[in-house]
């Protein structure tokens, strides 16, 4: 090999599996941001140090393929951790790139890096002189395999050394974890016996490339189906009912909670998902197909570890070509096309703000049909799924739900336009006090993205905290933000911008993406607190509940 720094060989190495880095530059970090653009890594600078890793994660979120985040050691690696928690809990394999204290020990600045990513949940793999290759290798290695965020670690006095050659062995290939096919015959005949079957997707299905498999079952046995917020669309076709849980329809959730066989492929069934216990009925078998080592909820019957494109491929050999639940698929379309559906909104508020709600379907009615949606975290953040035409699973990025951390937002919407290449538009949803929280990286966007509008719903307030405590009687006034123009910041910082008061001030935006739609729009939305969004109100019932259960 080439005579390589030890930060050279990081680079080489992580250049045989990605070709994106994001990070801030420091003394820590230098020389292998050096040796990265010498060997054509495309770097994109963000302003503050977890924007690194939050974006990252949303390159991966949207495009599938693994991304870097770097940062220098000390504080410029603790700006980090919220993203890298994130990343963590949401099983999203992501590298980060730090400095780290010297090989010989550390300096009064230091602290225990590997220490503080342990209790995250984060491996750390440190490099030396003589394995910074192979170390590097089975970092990435391990982060592919357990679906997991890890540091590479680089020693400050290692950095600019020169490392020792070394033979690499090849990646490894990928493998499929299958369970032989011995629960997957009870699973066709519970299948094959039902009336009203329904499946269920959730990401882990998306990622294994499941959905065809998985909509040829639905129509052999002529199931319903349904997706997390994070396989929204996958399994869209005759029988879709949407979303499942709080994003969803009344009248969808009652179609499901009245399923008799329930095959959920991929998804974990998180409580938003199960409308915290009420999505299905007491007497329905719950099948759970997934890489999981064993059952993800208390409500399944029957677990079968797979991979869920390679069981329902098998699936399909085992049942034929009778729909036996036809009649089931009738009864929905009728009863979906009579119940109502999301609540419209309303043009008169008691503020005479916009309504969300409204707000979301005139949107949906201005965006480009070819569109990749980041959202950040806050009270907002059903409208999207609920209101907007989402084309694909990877087209929802939801960075800081598994984390329930905001202010990630603009920072993953740096990784997602970077990773957005067949000319769709990205679009931001966000709240005014996460924006404000990742407020330096508005400048970073607005230089990553070749198409961007920003969304910002800004009702003046932490608006899921107005709706859970101060409808309690709790003091608002920390839960209220000062009426900030948004649409002036962006102005200066290069995007254009507009004020949106009235839902006739979206032709704004409208003559923006007739024009073309090149660069940054951002529009500052003024709505009201006066909406609570029906996911919320669930979550606050189920709350009370555990509570008053508590106390009882």
């Amino acid at each position: 090999m080439t005579s390589l720094t030890v930060s050279g060989r990081v680079a080489q190495v992580l250049s045989s599996y990605l070709s994106d880095v994001f990070g801030v530059m420091g003394n820590g970090n230098v020389y292998f941001l050096d040796a990265a653009e010498k060997l054509g890594l495309r770097f994109s600078p963000v302003r503050h140090e977890g924007a690194a890793i939050a974006a990252a994660d949303a390159y991966y979120r949207t495009s599938g393929r693994l991304a870097a985040g770097t940062t220098t050691y000390g504080p410029g690696y603790t700006n980090a951790l919220t993203a890298l928690a994130e990343a963590v809990q949401a099983q999203i394999p992501v590298v980060l790139v730090t400095g780290d204290a010297p090989s010989s020990g550390a300096r009064p600045q230091d602290v225990d890096q590997a220490a503080i990513a342990a209790g995250l949940g984060a491996a750390t793999f440190t490099v030396t002189r003589d394995a910074a290759g192979s170390i590097t290798r089975q970092a990435v290695e391990y982060a592919l395999t357990k679906r997991t965020a890890v540091v590479i670690a680089i020693p400050y006095d290692l950095a600019a050394l020169e490392a020792a050659d070394e033979e690499l062995p090849a990646p490894l290939a990928p493998t499929v974890t299958d369970d032989g096919g011995g629960g997957l015959g009870q699973v066709a005949r519970l299948l094959a016996g039902a009336k009203r079957p329904l499946i269920l997707a959730g990401r882990g299905a998306h990622l294994a490339g499941a959905g065809p498999e998985l909509r040829e079952l639905a129509d052999r046995l002529g199931a319903l189906t349904a997706g997390t917020a994070l396989a929204l669309n996958l399994l869209q076709g005759e029988g879709y009912l949407g979303v499942a849980g709080g994003f969803g329809t009344d009248t969808a959730a009652g179609l499901m909670g009245e399923a008799d066989v329930v095959l959920v492929a991929g998804a974990s069934l998180s409580p938003f998902t199960m409308r915290f216990g009420h999505l299905l009925g007491p007497d329905s078998t719950v099948i759970q197909i997934d890489t999981a080592l064993q059952p993800t909820h208390p409500r399944v019957d029957l677990f079968v570890g797979a991979d869920a494109k390679s069981a329902a491929g098998r699936l399909l050999g085992m049942l034929d070509d009778s729909a036996s639940a036809a009649a089931w698929r009738a009864e929905a379309r009728k009863r979906l096309a009579d119940g109502p559906g999301h609540h419209a909104g309303t043009t008169e508020t008691p503020d005479g703000r916009l309504d969300p709600r409204a707000l979301a379907t005139a949107l949906d009615a201005v965006l480009p049909e070819r569109r990749t949606v980041v959202q950040d975290g806050g009270h907002f953040i059903g409208w999207a799924p609920m209101y907007w035409h989402i084309p694909r699973p990877h087209d929802l990025v939801m960075v800081g739900t598994a984390y329930q951390a905001i202010g990630l937002g603009l920072a993953s919407a740096v990784g997602a336009a970077r990773a957005v290449e067949d000319g769709r538009t990205l679009v931001l949803a966000s709240g005014d006090g996460g924006f404000l929280m990742g407020l330096s990286d508005l400048e970073s966007l607005i230089g990553a993205a070749r198409s961007a509008i920003v969304v910002i719903y800004n009702d003046a307030a932490y608006g899921a905290e107005i709706h859970q405590y101060g409808s309690q009687g709790l003091t608002e006034k920390p839960m209220l933000i000062p009426e900030v123009d948004f649409s002036g910041v962006a102005h200066a910082l290069g995007a254009e911008s507009a004020i949106i008061r009235s839902l006739a001030d979206l032709s704004a935006l409208q003559d923006w993406i007739d024009a073309g739609a090149k660069g940054t729009f951002v529009a500052d939305c003024r709505i009201t607190s006066t909406v609570r969004a029906p996911w919320l109100s669930e979550w606050m019932q189920a709350s009370q509940a555990e509570k008053a259960a508590v106390a009882g």
